[in-house]
């Protein structure tokens, strides 16, 4: 098959379909995806540290490298050190030791660590890599964290990783704003997934980043039955203009926010 990108996973639909993965039982393993703009890097981050906050080992990996998240998230004086997921891509197989020495503990949040890009870096950075060196790493992270949360980009077409984490985690949550431009958005990259092995019942659909003027019953109208509804919060808004997504949400616009995070844990991974 031809790929229309090159290195992409995806295919122009010849007709043949991919046979559908067995779903696993139990989720390890949860991939945040959405269209660009609906939070799926809030969500994340605010996810990955209510587990920690629980006392749960966590990693949270962070795939975009267009836009590099880990200088968006928290202040780099919270991070013990700065190292990169490029140098696990960049390997000619993953091992458990390779991540050990290339992941990034928070200095103030004893139960998580992160991966991801570093600010300055992009895909060009590192040498390129395939579908089988992703695969090796999220299944190297299975080996070395009871939990791992997937921060995936928008452009699947062009991130492997992203792609082979939606294809491989053990859940996905689908986040998609209250706007034409989010419905668009799934009406073009749905079809590359459904080429291919993604099981489908295994995502959650969440509309995301409602704000109180927008009829949210609408988009369920059109999404189907959603699963989550992820109110707008001011001060999650500050946190991600300050770049410091980590800090508690306090305020009392944000109680919704927080009260959708914990639906989300309990459902998903029974935290």
């Amino acid at each position: 098959m031809l790929n229309f990108i090159k290195g992409s996973i995806f295919s122009r639909n010849t007709g043949v379909k991919a046979q559908a993965a067995e779903a696993e039982k139990d989720v390890q393993v949860l991939a945040v995806w959405g269209s660009p703009s609906s939070g799926k890097t809030t969500v994340s981050v605010k996810l990955a540290k209510h587990l920690a906050d629980k006392k749960r080992n966590v990693v949270l990996l962070l795939c975009d490298m267009t836009a590099p998240m880990l200088p968006c998230i928290c202040p780099p004086s919270d991070l013990e050190w700065e190292r990169s997921l490029g140098s696990i891509l960049a390997a000619t197989h993953v091992t458990d030791t390779l991540i050990k020495q290339n992941c990034i503990t928070h200095k103030k949040i004893s139960y998580l660590t992160l991966i991801g890009m570093l600010k300055g870096e992009n895909v060009f950075t590192y040498p390129p890599y395939n579908a089988e060196l992703a695969t090796e790493l999220l299944d190297h992270l299975r080996d070395i964290a009871p939990y791992v949360i997937i921060d995936c980009s928008s452009y699947i077409a062009n991130d492997i990783l992203s792609a082979v984490a939606l294809m491989e985690a053990d859940s996905v949550l689908r986040l998609v704003n209250c706007d034409l431009k989010s419905i668009s958005y799934l009406s073009s990259q749905l079809p590359l997934l459904k080429d291919n092995k993604w099981d489908a019942d295994k995502q959650y659909k969440v509309a995301s980043n409602i704000k109180t003027n927008q009829a949210s019953e609408h988009i369920e109208q059109v999404l189907g039955n959603v699963a989550f509804k992820i109110p707008h919060s001011d001060e999650l808004e500050n946190q991600a203009l300050a770049g410091d997504l980590f800090r508690d949400l306090v305020f009392k616009d944000s109680r919704g926010f927080r009260k959708e995070i914990e639906k989300i844990s309990k459902e998903v991974f029974g935290i």
